[in-house]
């Protein structure tokens, strides 16, 4: 019976610990499906994790049944305004029905797009326990997430730097 030589087994051995802790990183880089983004919009489109990946994304998520979410679409409005075109707005409603959310924001001006979390997935995954909620999205990398704050412009702002 021959014998593997000492360095031809270091090599072997290295080459498995590499092989086995490449496939670690594979799976825990990627993201769950739960965590993986595809909303569909009130108006058509969608809210993509891809969409997400690029630049920056202010997300705000919102319900018309939240008493503090009555004055969104100025609030949101007013907070398009303040990024300046640094970030793109968008609106997820939190668990309702389409038609619910066209007649709450019947006349009410919302410029950003809204898309439907109607399972509350993704709601869910962001951790967003209090609405209305902000996530701030840059190239990917979720930089805030939590109730919306009294000046959401500041908190975009900090999170963009």
């Amino acid at each position: 019976m021959s014998r593997v030589p000492a360095a031809r087994r270091t090599a072997w051995t290295l080459l498995v610990a590499l092989v086995a802790v490449a496939g670690q990183l594979a799976l825990s880089t990627a993201a769950p499906a739960a965590e993986r983004v595809r909303l569909p919009g009130l108006r058509g489109g969608e809210l993509t994790s891809a969409e997400l990946e690029r630049g920056a994304t202010v997300v705000v998520v919102w319900a018309s049944w939240s008493p503090r979410c009555r004055d969104i679409a100025e609030r949101v409005n007013a907070l398009e305004a303040s990024v300046g075109g640094s970030a793109r707005v968008v609106t997820v409603d939190f668990q309702e029905e389409p038609a619910a959310v066209e007649e709450f924001l019947r006349g009410k001006g919302l410029r950003a797009p809204v898309f439907l979390d109607r399972d509350g997935e993704y709601s869910k995954s962001m951790e967003v326990t209090s609405l209305p909620g902000l996530v701030v999205y840059k190239d990917g990398e979720v930089r805030f997430r939590g109730r919306m704050p009294a000046d959401p412009g500041a908190a975009v702002a900090t999170a963009l730097r």
